[in-house]
């Protein structure tokens, strides 16, 4: 192992036991602070690396101007970018392309993370893709329908919960990655019982967890002080009665499309449809709710009952809420935190139970998260920004482009890579858990979680360097297809202060400290601009190495990786 590496690992041990080790100990309900002044250019970062893939100087002059609040109003309002679908059809129908694989998804993804001009949009479905989990690493999952998936996140990231719940489920992508596409009712004679898959998962990690909560995301406890459990093997078993019947979109439904046979083409890409002969009849009963046997097969109306029942739990508010302030702001978010937006989502002000945007636009301009001097103040408030947010991020300060318009960069996912790719979880579970503890630290042993932690270890972290390094240096991807002339960087590499601010601003929202500040400048300075016969191609070359070398050392301090 290098000594850059033993260095950066050091830097990495001593971030899990400071600068992501806990949540901001805000006291009861507060409202967004409302400032009395348009925010500074750092405060705009700021807020632009918890509601973007990262600041550039366009967006940062957009939330000056307009604010908080209308930013991401207009947002909100602003249509959805190109599909990811209609992204890889088309770079399918390429003359010469090669022959279609996962890496348009990929390409996809970066796409839109890069230039995509409704970021918060994209933010957002990122954290929804990484709570309704669905991952191309199984083969059986098309990435054209993981496509698909994904431009529904996309589509219901400011719509109702509910909506998007019942989308979720009746996706393709979802039905065949747990299973319950094609499920059958229980067949005494042969001793089939439905899949339960699609059952447990939906409770466990995308409606109402384990334990029963506080509205503040706390576990309520009974009287032995023990948590108390939300669900029960009974409850799955009749959940998973409601989860059958439904298969492949046709046309013309019939017992071999539901099996699969003669699939219509776009069934891949379309809600999976009802077929009343599979679906169970009897009495099903799961938390708390009892549909009654029927003689007549209603698939539809169960699933209602069903998904109505989900939706309404007192556990979805703060469940969903804690998880998508852990994926925007902060690993640890206050009891007083998660209350206030689970109250939001809970009720938007209107009567709305579910209202994805209000509770999107809770979290973004709550106390906790604008409070600039109180997170910075706090070394307990914060997160570790994960892979594949780094890199988007470095597109995005850079003005980057694709030469191919391709954004030909396939899988990340190895660890001497960036350990992460999108849509590409190894399981259900994403990526990371939202409770990940890593074992044998203080953080643990003060109950704090670090979610992204799970996929950092030592290979990672130089895999992560080296990456980045390469990308910084001459590129990235396939051929060296997403590179960034650094026209910007260029004009200020002449005065290492000057450079360094730049990358203070967009990189680390302001908060770079003094000896890291220092430790970069005197490397660019050591840099030397040649002059008397030099060549401007020679004065250029040093210029660029002067910008490549303050990127590379801003990405690859501890101080970038926590995002606070």
């Amino acid at each position: 192992m290098s000594q850059r590496t033993r260095v950066w690992l050091g830097a990495l041990a001593a971030l899990v036991l400071t600068a992501c080790n806990g949540g901001h100990t805000g006291g009861g309900p507060q409202p967004a602070p409302q400032p009395s002044a348009p925010p500074t250019a750092v405060e705009a970062a700021r807020f632009l690396t918890q509601a973007s893939f990262g600041a550039t100087d366009a967006t940062i002059a957009t939330v000056r101007s307009s604010g908080y609040a209308e930013w991401i109003a207009q947002q909100m309002a602003m249509p959805v970018s190109g599909g990811h679908v209609a992204f890889m059809q088309a770079r399918r129908a390429l003359p010469g392309a090669p022959n279609p694989s996962v890496n348009e998804l990929y390409g996809s993804f970066w796409q839109q993370a890069a230039t995509g001009p409704d970021q918060l949009r994209q933010r957002v479905k990122l954290a929804l893709s990484e709570i309704f989990v669905v991952s191309v690493a199984d083969t059986n999952v098309d990435e054209l329908s993981a496509a698909s998936f994904y431009d529904m996140l996309g589509a219901n990231a400011f719509g109702n919960f509910r909506s998007l719940l019942e989308q979720v489920s009746l996706h393709p992508a979802m039905g065949v990655y747990l299973t319950w596409l094609a499920n059958q009712k229980a067949d005494p004679a042969t001793g089939r019982h439905p899949d339960q898959n699609y059952a447990r998962e939906s409770m466990q990690l995308m409606t109402v967890g384990l334990y029963q909560l506080n509205l503040d995301g706390t576990q309520k406890l009974d009287g032995a002080g023990h948590a108390i459990p939300t669900y029960t093997g009974a409850d799955i078993a009749g959940l998973a009665d409601v989860f059958t019947g439904y298969s492949w979109y046709s046309p013309a439904p019939s017992t071999t499309t539901f099996l699969g046979g003669k699939r219509d083409a776009t069934a891949i890409l379309k809600p999976m449809i009802p077929y009343a002969a599979f679906h169970a009849t009897t009495a099903k009963t799961f938390l708390g709710t009892t549909i009654p046997a029927s003689a007549v097969a209603d698939p539809a109306g169960d699933l209602k009952i069903g998904l109505d029942t989900l939706f309404n739990h007192p556990n979805v508010g703060p469940f969903i809420s804690k998880q998508l302030i852990q994926r925007l702001v902060t690993s640890n978010p206050s009891p007083a935190y998660v209350a206030r937006v689970a109250t939001v989502f809970n009720n938007n002000g209107k009567g709305v139970r579910g209202d994805l945007g209000a509770v999107v636009q809770a979290i973004l301009l709550d106390s906790d998260a604008r409070s600039t001097s109180a997170a910075v103040a706090d070394p307990n408030f914060g997160k570790l920004r994960e892979p594949i947010v780094r890199m988007a991020n470095w597109m995005r300060a850079f003005n980057t482009t694709s030469a191919s318009g391709g954004w030909l960069l396939g899988s990340t996912s190895a660890n001497t890579s960036l350990g992460e790719s999108p849509l590409n979880s190894s399981s259900v579970f994403n990526f990371y858990r939202p409770g990940y503890v890593p074992p044998g630290t203080k953080l643990g042993a003060q109950g704090y979680a670090a979610p992204e932690f799970q996929i950092a270890d030592e290979v990672s972290v130089a895999g992560y360097i080296n990456t980045m390094q390469n990308a910084i240096t001459s590129g990235v991807g396939s051929n060296r297809d997403i590179t960034t002339a650094y026209t910007t960087e260029m004009g200020l590499a002449s005065d290492a202060n000057a450079l360094v601010d730049r990358m203070n601003l967009l990189l680390l929202n302001g908060q770079m400290s003094a000896g890291l500040r220092q430790k970069i400048v005197d490397s660019v300075n050591g840099v030397a601009i040649p002059g008397g016969t030099a060549t401007q191609a020679q004065i250029s070359a040093a210029l660029l190495n002067r910008v490549k070398l303050a990127n590379f050392m801003a990405m690859a301090s501890a101080e970038y990786l926590t995002q606070r």
